[in-house]
């Protein structure tokens, strides 16, 4: 049997920062492909793409491939022949053992060696506040504790309880569940309630390490477009009719990576088709608490019927203290307690103890984080007004990053140039099952303010270099690089 080629999409996530060091374009490039071929990703017999078709994709020259397989053609690694095209020589180093692994630009960004390439490409706070260093310095182990918690420490699943019958959401400690970040509460989900052919209910465009999950059970995703105003309500619920998802998740405040939020009534409207339709509906709370405008957060979609609440403490404290929680039915969290406990036995008893202590005294360090995030927000935007007012990029009410539209062009195809110039963003068709938001751009406002002003450097000067190639008609640049199913199966 042949070898499946990666999609031209999945190869050029995979090259990821390929062209951030220092040489000729072609060394870096085959330097990239020589550590891939020899970990077993590209696997021996495997079919690369023609030479003009990841030219396209990459934003170089055809002579910058041509010269880069050639390379590898002279050490033995490929094998050029015409009318068979370029493949992996059969005598590469056999790969190891295969997994199913990320091909999500985000995740393998942060797997890279640090260079001098600035990540806009992940949005998380960075640097922990000084009362998590505190927590920490001031933190006691439990006596005559072992120490496994599956389904989470009392007095945290307590702390989380009490968040949300603050905010008139009734909730016991039984109905929630302590994980290892939202990303394993929305693992723990996946797994129990998707099989692989399951319909999932996503935004378009969504967060791409929910579409990593839904990928790697082999759903069949059902995408429904999102506006100014939030997801398509309408659209959700004809889509809910017509398939009955084994789940829809769903972003409704501050979502990412648009922005918009989901007005009450529209959510309200939402949860009772859901729960009239018996379809799990799980709302993704992480960007709650960060809102620009005074006043309490927005009201949680629980607090109009039965919904799977997913939170963690990553994006209003610090992405490092990787505490999470899961709040819904008990008989539902008392499944996911057992699938949790097969998996780890519990989360870090140290982290749980910190973070029940943040919960107390959350409101003055979510305070300062909104501050700084609208400082970093109307910054980012002022500089990209006056370096690239072509650029469409309209204001956020909260969250933690702009979408941006670029006046012509792809945003893959500009992301390559841009990751050259030492700027590494997040295009939006990666995070788009219904195949749009090709021109699209996802960029965070959580870095200081002069290594703002550096990265809205650099993309100007990749623009420059990029845009007249982009406009030019019959330019490959111009074109939208194909993304079929797997990528949009993927793409904090």
């Amino acid at each position: 049997m042949k070898p499946i080629p990666l999609p031209l999409d999945e190869l050029v996530a995979r090259l990821g920062r390929w062209s951030a060091g220092r040489g000729p374009l072609y060394l870096l490039l085959a330097a990239r492909f020589r550590q891939l071929i020899d970990e077993g990703v590209l696997a021996p017999g495997a079919l690369l793409p023609p030479d003009r078709r990841l030219a396209g994709a990459l934003a170089v020259g055809r002579t910058t491939v041509v010269a880069a397989y050639d390379t590898l053609r002279q050490e033995g690694r490929l094998v050029r022949r015409q009318g068979s095209g370029t493949r992996v020589a059969s005598a590469a180093l056999p790969p190891g053992p295969r997994v199913r692994e990320t091909s999500n630009p985000l995740f393998l960004h942060l797997l890279e060696t640090p260079d001098d390439v600035i990540l806009m490409s992940c949005a998380a706070p960075l640097d922990p506040p000084p009362e998590l260093v505190e927590a920490y310095r001031t933190v006691t182990l439990p006596p005559g504790d072992l120490g496994y918690h599956p389904a989470g420490l009392p007095a945290l699943r307590e702390a989380v309880a009490e968040r949300y019958r603050a905010r008139g959401v009734p909730t016991g400690p039984e109905q929630v569940l302590v994980t290892t970040g939202a990303q394993q509460g929305l693992s723990l989900l996946v797994r129990m309630l998707v099989a692989p052919g399951d319909g999932v209910l996503v935004e378009a465009p969504t967060y791409p390490g929910a579409l990593d999950l839904f990928r790697e059970a082999a759903a069949v995703l059902h995408p429904v477009a999102v506006g100014p105003d939030g997801v398509d309500v309408a659209g959700a619920v004809a889509v809910m009719e017509r398939h009955r998802p084994a789940l829809a998740y769903v972003v409704p405040r501050f979502q990412n990576p648009t922005g918009s939020l989901l007005p009450p009534l529209a959510g309200r409207r939402l949860v009772e088709a859901a729960n009239g339709l018996g379809v799990p509906l799980v709302d993704d709370e992480v960007l709650t608490d960060l809102a620009f405008a005074p006043g309490p957060p927005p009201p949680s979609l629980s607090s109009c019927g039965e919904v799977i609440g997913v939170g963690s403490l990553s994006k209003a404290v610090w992405g490092g203290l990787r505490i999470g929680w899961v709040r819904g039915p008990t008989p539902l969290i008392a499944r996911l307690a057992q699938l949790k406990a097969i998996h780890d036995l519990g989360s870090d008893v140290a982290a749980q103890r910190v973070a029940a202590q943040v919960l107390g005294r959350l409101a003055p360090i979510v305070a300062a984080r909104v501050r700084a995030l609208r400082a970093g927000h109307d910054h980012l935007r002022a500089e990209l007004a006056r370096l690239l007012p072509s650029w469409s990029c309209p204001p956020a009410e909260g969250g933690q990053t702009l979408w941006v539209r670029l006046p012509h062009g792809d945003g893959v195809a500009f992301a390559q140039v841009a990751l050259r110039h030492g700027v590494a963003v997040l295009p939006g068709a990666t995070m788009d099952a219904l195949g749009g938001s090709t021109r699209r751009l996802r960029l965070p406002f959580l870095l200081p303010p002069d290594v703002l002003s550096e990265a809205v450097g650099r993309l100007a000067r990749a623009w420059s270099e990029y845009a007249p190639h982009a406009a030019a008609a019959g330019s490959p640049s111009a074109r939208p690089v194909a993304l079929p199913a797997a990528l949009h199966a993927i793409a904090v």
